[in-house]
């Protein structure tokens, strides 16, 4: 089978429209998707340099967001379900385990001291608040001289 062979350059104006087109197009699918439920709990972490880490594989996870609701394992639990739950993992675990706080920055004081004294009393001794480190600009390279 033999295809003619009469196909040439293009070189006409090209016709505004269909960018116009496409261009709408994204700018409506950017604004609805911005609209789009996300699941999950919204946590605005402190922000501080510097501070220690833990050096523990898997440490426990608690999250607490700024109306005091607690999570543990991705699913919302109440403090005494908690305590039942650190007390059995920590009765579980050959090495002593650490407890991070995932807290919301308008989570009051009381409540981070209540949730340590729930882990002490679990046997759970270390606990460490997570935070997000400070945002500093690049360092300058050095000018050549």
């Amino acid at each position: 089978m033999k295809f003619p062979r009469n196909a040439r350059i293009f070189r006409g104006q090209l016709d505004v429209a269909p960018f116009a087109a496409v261009f709408f197009l994204l700018v409506i699918f950017m604004m609805v998707s911005s609209l789009v439920y996300t699941p999950g709990v919204r946590l605005e972490l402190p922000v501080a340099d510097n501070l220690p880490g833990t050096d523990k594989p898997t440490p426990l996870r608690v999250a607490i967001d700024k109306n005091g609701r607690l999570y543990f394992e991705n699913k919302g639990i109440e403090e005494a379900e908690l305590s039942e739950k650190l007390r059995n993992a920590a009765s579980h675990s050959a090495e002593p385990l650490t407890l991070l706080v995932l807290a919301d920055k308008a989570v009051t004081h009381e409540m981070l001291v209540r949730l340590g004294t729930v882990a002490r009393e679990a046997g759970i001794s270390d606990v460490v608040l997570a935070t997000l480190p400070r945002v500093t600009a690049a360092p300058a390279s050095p000018s050549a001289q």
